[in-house]
């Protein structure tokens, strides 16, 4: 109607906007055309209803019929509910009704309790049936078909609204089966019998002697009926316990004695009978392939597949499965162990190992006892990778012994050897000699060793080799620290040569990679690596010698300490103390002078005992520039103090200069370089000259710069005239 309409409008302003609003004149005309459209459908309305008068009318009866039947249907329900909407009784209706729907559900209860009565009535007249059995076999076929009905597929258990009879017959099956699998393994173990010495098995047909709770059946019959119930491996479980026990592992470990086995018959067809001897020889057999070993083990796997299996595949599989990883790890362990080669040249002769391992394993998997798959050929497998078993025990000797020479060593009498001079050692990257112990030295031996063999071995060898070498120099400094802590915390020749020992090795392992990288194989030539280890050994090095230093330096301020400052030396008893305290710096150093000298390296000793040296002339310097009030005794009793430790070290300090052998001391040459190598020793020295000085002396050296050059301050220089007032005094102008 509305696309009508718009067409009217369009036909009357056919030139003009559909938006524009219309004016009056188009509405009227509008309204005449659609006055117009309606009397034409009217018309055409009443043209087709005069034309279909008689279907229109049937139509029309139909349905006041239909409306009719309608309503007499709903009167007549409604004359039917009445009396009971208004009845009285109509609560004893519905009661009757509650109770019929009530009537009906206990009856359906009842015949399902019914079924379920039945069910378990069925169940335990099976059980007991199958208790009461006389044939094992039947017994076993009733378990397994109530296996199904008792036990829910997920395993045992039982359902959390299951009657508690199902549980009831469920624990009287699983005895059942209980006393199936006891029963028929005592029977498999009264026909295969072992002797009580060992190296002999007899097997029977049939128990050959009645046994009380024995099933008394065919050893055939006993394992069919254990494979029935799922207890195979069960069944047979002691008997390859006991052919481990008394069979294989004779005929595996004594493989340096012959051991044949025989099949002998016995006994008759109503009782037959198969035994197998283990039986040593006398003759002597070196097949060092191990084809006689396998030989052997193939023939007891060949008795047992054929007189206790009975020629069954699973059965045979199951004692498999019971009995090869052991078989498997006594050949590693009594043969194919033994058999690795020590020496790297001989890996080729493990060839023949190899092919006759192999072909065991294949006979193996050709009776069906081991699976075709590598899964079971761990004999095999440890015989193809018998490279990386060679370099493991290479790799576990190397440290075994290593850990034997660090472990061994006597490290608390190192200089009591009479080859003494077999421990000088040149160091690789320096111009000197050190002293280093024997163990470090058997070491060093021990790690080019292994790497020599690794450049003649292939990438794996190679590469366990190169882990040993490591391996072993880091026992070295795992258990010397460790080992030797108490000599290391104390003052003792031991840790010198220690330290030599980490120095040693800090600079050899800076070499190796140098010396044999070329030489490696060509896979391991880029990952080989033993530098790292020199920073190691250095810290380790520097840490045992920096810690001798310390206590060093303790004792010596120790000993200072006993001087008191130097106060009052004109006194006997404080001289007495001042001097034995020097005499104690003098022993404590030339004790460390004797025990370095001779083990350090000459660079390493000459700073060392420059660091000791440095602090303890500067402390007593100090000491006694700070004294009050100076007496002139007292200057020459210091001043003879300073000469006495000057003296008793010369030794020492003809060690640290650099001299033509010729025993001079004294000269010009010497201070020099005493006094470039120790600072402090040179004010230490100039404080003796300044004891004996005048103002005007020490006046004119300050001028000079002498003094400057020799260390002193200018406050310390303005407290010599206050030290020597009274000495100045009595000297110019008298007491």
């Amino acid at each position: 109607m509305a696309d009508d309409v718009r067409e009217l409008l369009l036909s009357t302003t056919a030139d003009a906007d559909p938006s524009t609003p219309l004016s009056a004149p188009d509405l009227r005309l509008l309204i005449d055309r659609l006055r117009l459209r309606s009397d034409r459908l009217h018309a055409s309305a009443l043209s087709f209803a005069s034309s279909n008068r008689e279907p229109l009318v049937s139509a029309l009866l139909r349905a006041a019929a239909s409306a009719a039947s309608s309503a007499s249907l709903q009167s007549s329900l409604e004359s039917a509910l009445s009396p009971l909407s208004s009845s009285p009784d109509l609560s004893d209706l519905r009661s009757l009704s509650d109770r019929l729907l009530a009537a009906r559900r206990e009856l359906r209860e009842r015949q399902e309790h019914l079924a379920a009565a039945s069910s378990v009535a069925s169940l335990s007249a099976r059980l007991r049936a199958a208790r009461a059995s006389a044939n094992p076999l039947a017994a076993a076929a009733a378990a397994a078909e109530l296996k199904p009905l008792l036990l829910d597929p997920e395993g045992s258990g039982s359902g959390g609204d299951e009657p508690i009879v199902f549980g009831l017959l469920r624990d009287e099956w699983e005895q059942l089966v209980d006393e199936l699998q006891v029963g028929l393994a005592k029977n498999v173990e009264e026909c295969v019998e072992f002797a009580p010495e060992g190296g002999k098995v007899v097997v029977s047909a049939a128990p050959r002697g009645s046994s009380s709770g024995a099933c008394g059946v065919e050893l055939r019959v006993a394992l069919q009926a254990l494979e029935i119930i799922d207890s195979l491996d069960y069944g047979m479980a002691k008997t390859a316990d006991l052919m481990i026990k008394h069979v294989l592992i004779p005929a595996i470990s004594n493989i340096s004695v012959t051991v044949s086995v025989e099949v002998l018959e016995q006994g008759g067809p109503t009782a037959p009978a198969s035994v197998l001897s283990i039986v040593p020889s006398e003759e002597l057999q070196g097949c060092k392939d191990g084809s006689v070993l396998y030989s052997r083990i193939i023939d007891v796997i060949k008795f047992v597949h054929k007189f206790i299996c009975l020629e069954n595949i699973t059965w045979m599989q199951s004692f498999a499965k019971l009995t090869w990883s052991r078989i498997s790890d006594l050949i590693i362990t009594h043969f194919l162990s033994k058999a690795v080669p020590i020496e790297a040249s001989k890996l080729i002769e493990f060839q023949d190992v190899i092919r006759s391992t192999t072909e065991f394993e294949n006979t193996l998997k050709n009776m069906m006892f081991i699976s075709p798959d590598r899964m079971d050929g761990k004999l095999t497998q440890f015989v193809e990778n018998v490279e990386v078993h060679f370099a493991v025990r290479k790799r576990n000797e190397i440290l075994t012994k290593a850990r034997e020479i660090i472990v061994q060593y006597d490290y608390d009498n190192p200089l009591a050897s009479d080859d003494r001079g077999d421990s000088v050692v040149d160091l690789l990257f320096q111009p000197e000699k050190c002293f280093v112990s024997k163990s470090a030295l058997q070491l060093m031996r021990l790690v080019h060793g292994a790497l020599k063999d690794a450049c003649l071995s292939s990438t794996r060898v190679a590469k366990e080799f190169c882990h040993a070498a490591r391996d072993a120099l880091l026992l070295y400094k795992a258990i010397v620290p460790v080992q030797l802590e108490k000599q290391l915390g104390s003052i003792s020749q031991v840790a010198a040569i220690i330290h030599n020992d980490f120095y040693h090795l800090s600079q050899e392992t800076l070499g190796l990679a140098f010396e044999y990288r070329a030489d490696f194989p060509s896979g391991l030539q880029k990952l080989v690596v033993f530098v790292d280890l020199a920073p190691i050994f250095s810290q380790m090095a520097d840490s045992v010698l920096r810690r001798q230093i310390q206590l060093v330096a303790v004792n010596l301020s120790e000993a200072i300490d006993g001087a008191d400052g130097f106060q009052n030396t004109h006194q006997s008893q404080h001289y007495e103390s001042a001097k034995f305290s020097i005499e104690q710096v003098v022993f404590i150093l030339e004790k460390i002078h004797i025990m370095w000298e001779s083990i350090l390296p000459r660079s390493i000793y000459r700073r060392s005992m420059c660091h000791v040296l440095g602090p303890v002339f500067s402390r007593i310097t100090k000491d006694m520039l700070m004294i009050d009030d100076m007496a002139a005794e007292e200057t020459l009793q210091l001043q003879g103090l300073i000469h006495l430790a000057l003296e008793n070290l010369s030794s020492l300090f003809l060690s640290l200069v650099e001299n033509d052998g010729d025993g001079k001391f004294l000269d010009h040459d010497t201070w020099i370089q005493l006094d470039e190598s120790v600072p402090s020793l040179k004010k230490f020295r100039k404080l003796a000259e300044l004891l004996d000085m005048s103002l005007k002396s020490i006046t004119a050296a300050w001028e000079s710069g002498e003094l400057v050059n020799c260390g002193f301050t200018s406050s310390e220089v303005r407290r010599l005239p206050f030290l020597f007032i009274l000495e100045w005094s009595s000297a110019n102008h008298g007491p």
